[in-house]
């Protein structure tokens, strides 16, 4: 392995160190894009069980917003039980955004990665290449294979391991972006639902204090009359 990372030259250390951060990117990503980190099983359906029981407390909320992405949105579709529709549409839409913000965290390093690390390694060809040329106008345009095989291997080996690297860069960049969105899109249902669930409560709220104030406007009107 030494030999062959000595034959790249000097490019070889920018690869080297690309393959690396690669490595701690997508193992990163597996550790954040766990389904129990962004989208725990059960966790919607108690946050809809929470909206209609009308016993929530802060302390619920908090609960709920704890340790996922989508406990995010959904504790901030709670917190604007009572507000208008447009509004409560708009906050959790905002918690959308920074869910998948966070998300997007290491894609765009990895995406870099994915793209840089072929260049490089075809850097390292043209330079390989300018070493075989120098070499041969040196020896008078023929060149001993044996002086010319330094630059010829810098450049095969820098143009291998750029691609050895970018290939499964670019891979799990694309299963990485298709869970991205599959959790966008699942994130988005969830938070329709609830939103739903809230309207609803909302709507009772609202009727429920109509009624109420339609039952006190009689009683004071039977009041006055008997005080006039």
């Amino acid at each position: 392995m030494d030999t062959f990372v000595a034959a790249g030259g000097w490019l070889m250390i920018p690869l080297v160190l690309s393959s690396l951060v690669a490595i701690a990117v997508i193992l990163a990503l597996f550790m954040t894009l766990k389904k129990d980190k962004v989208i725990p099983d059960g966790l919607a359906e108690k946050a809809r069980k929470l909206a209609k029981s009308g016993k929530m407390t802060q302390a619920h909320i908090d609960q709920i917003a704890e340790g996922s992405l989508l406990g995010g949105i959904l504790a901030t579709g709670l917190q604007s039980l009572g507000q208008p529709r447009h509004v409560m549409k708009e906050n959790i839409e905002e918690a959308g955004r920074h869910a998948i913000h966070k998300m997007d965290k290491y894609m765009t390093t990895l995406g870099t990665i994915a793209a840089i690390a072929p260049l490089l390694g075809l850097l390292g060809t043209v330079v390989g290449m300018i070493v075989v040329f120098n070499e041969m106008l040196r020896q008078g345009g023929v060149g001993n294979p044996a002086d010319l095989a330094g630059g010829i291997s810098q450049a095969l080996v820098t143009t291998a391991f750029g691609i050895s690297i970018a290939v499964p860069a670019l891979i799990f960049h694309r299963y990485f972006r298709g869970k991205i969105n599959d959790y966008a899109i699942e994130m988005e249902q969830q938070a329709i639902r609830l939103l739903e669930v809230v309207n609803v409560q909302n709507r009772r709220a609202s009727d429920t204090a109509q009624k109420t104030a339609a039952r006190k406007r009689p009683a004071q009107a039977v009041g006055a009359g008997r005080v006039a």
